[in-house]
């Protein structure tokens, strides 16, 4: 089964640099045609996507990107019982001016390759489903550019990171489920040549799963986390670790959609720290009428950085109405706000973001 999607919109940035010194708006033209392929096997499966994103800016031509990707995921029941797992992705991505480790006084977007892949294997003993995988993901980065015209080479972040994965699953009833799980990462990021960005580190987690059919699903889990940096100005980022993630339909017309997380990374080339962050989401899908849906997201995450003194509060929320003209074409507007506080002046901003887009799809 083939499935083409085109989108095309427009919209308009109220701080395209996210800075709060240089504060520029500006208007946006975005294409992002698609195609999905998927297998309709009884047995096994594989579902393949292609995507592509073009952002065309009316006077800051810096902030010009285009974003392609292939995506594709395939399952192999080897048995009833037995199965394999697989999922690839081959892409050119852009990193947004003013996230989390994009450089300070940028202007335009990091470009980057990326490849990942992961093959579990998954067995199911009567209640208790077990699984083992691996994963890699594999960056190579260009490079942007400053405020001050000069060139920001980010191949510092050039590297692998190599993931060991496993986990445990035990239905005590058709609505309550224990798991335990770990995944143990090695990183190889060039970094620069006065301080490596490697690192070894591992998060293990256990907790309960529900499931009331369609009105409640989701799982809680709590654990440890620790990432041992080689360069000794970060050091070690160890503590208590959490995820949870829920998602509530009291009625057919409502879906409620809640994830906390906790998640160890690095920044960018120019300021190689350490981070913890711990980020919140809460979502609300309302049908409206048969046609019209509201969506409400908000979003909040706090970000300590090791190596650096500094502290980052991100506050986020997006609120879009989508309307269905018939099954081969809808019509959406949006409005996105951002708002980063940083104990560092020159990382905080805020920005508006509204905006149109018509899909056609068959």
């Amino acid at each position: 089964m083939f499935s083409p999607k085109l989108m095309s919109g427009a919209l308009y940035d109220s701080n395209v640099f996210s800075s709060n010194t240089t504060k520029r708006s500006d208007v946006a033209a975005v294409v992002e045609p698609s195609l999905r392929a998927h297998t309709l096997w009884e047995r096994h499966g594989l579902d393949l996507k292609l995507d592509a994103q073009s952002t065309i800016y009316n006077e800051n031509s810096s902030l010009d990107q285009t974003n392609a990707r292939l995506r594709g995921n395939g399952w192999f029941d080897i048995a009833h019982d037995l199965a394999v797992l697989a999922n690839l992705q081959i892409a050119h991505l852009n990193e947004g001016v003013g996230t989390l480790s994009s450089p300070v006084n940028a202007i335009s977007p990091t470009p980057y390759d990326l490849f990942s892949g992961d093959v579990t294997v998954r067995k199911e003993f009567n209640r208790l489903t077990t699984s083992v995988g691996m994963r890699v993901d594999s960056y190579d980065y260009g490079q942007t550019r400053a405020q001050d015209g000069s060139i920001i080479n980010q191949d510092g972040r050039d590297g692998q990171i190599y993931s060991l994965h496993s986990r445990v699953d035990y239905a005590f009833s058709p609505v309550l489920g224990w798991f335990a799980g770990v995944e143990g990462n090695q990183r190889n990021i060039r970094g620069t040549p006065a301080q490596t960005l490697d690192s070894q580190g591992y998060r293990a987690l256990s907790g309960f799963t529900v499931g009331f059919g369609n009105l409640l699903s989701g799982e809680f889990g709590a654990g440890y986390v620790q990432q041992r940096f080689d360069a000794a100005s970060i050091g070690t980022i160890e503590g208590p670790a959490y995820r949870a993630m829920l998602t509530w339909r009291p009625t057919r017309m409502l879906d409620v959609h809640f994830k906390a997380e906790q998640v160890v990374t690095q920044t960018s080339d120019t300021s190689s720290t350490g981070v913890l962050a711990n980020a919140f989401q809460l979502g609300v899908d309302y049908e409206l009428r048969r046609n019209v849906i509201v969506s409400l997201a908000g979003g909040y995450e706090n970000d300590r950085f090791f190596g650096q003194q500094r502290k980052d509060k991100v506050t986020t929320s997006d609120a879009r109405i989508k309307y269905l003209m018939n099954r081969y074409g809808s019509i959406s507007v949006f409005h996105r706000y951002t708002d980063r506080n940083s104990d560092i002046p020159a990382f905080s901003f805020d920005k508006h973001q509204v905006g149109i887009n018509v899909t056609a799809q068959f």
